[in-house]
């Protein structure tokens, strides 16, 4: 499994924003289902104006029940 350059450079600029102190933790709703989703996002500025650039949303409930790690048998289930 590969990380494609897309979220490499996301992640490069989420980390420049972690050290500048410019991120923030928003409460947003889900597009599709309009649940409330708590947002981690870059902050930047245009003149006067705030950004924010969301990054993704933080796990409901326990995050190691919602995602499993690559492991060599992940990898060999599917590709079968």
């Amino acid at each position: 499994m590969s990380i494609p350059d897309h979220a490499r450079a996301n992640f490069q600029t989420l980390l420049h924003a972690a050290a500048d102190g410019n991120l923030a933790l928003m409460e947003c709703a889900d597009a599709a289902t309009g649940e409330t989703r708590y947002v981690i996002c870059a902050v930047g500025r245009d003149g006067a104006d705030f950004l924010f650039k969301p990054f993704g949303h933080l796990a409901d409930g326990n995050p190691y029940d919602a995602y499993v790690p690559p492991s060599e048998n992940l990898s060999d289930e599917s590709a079968s």
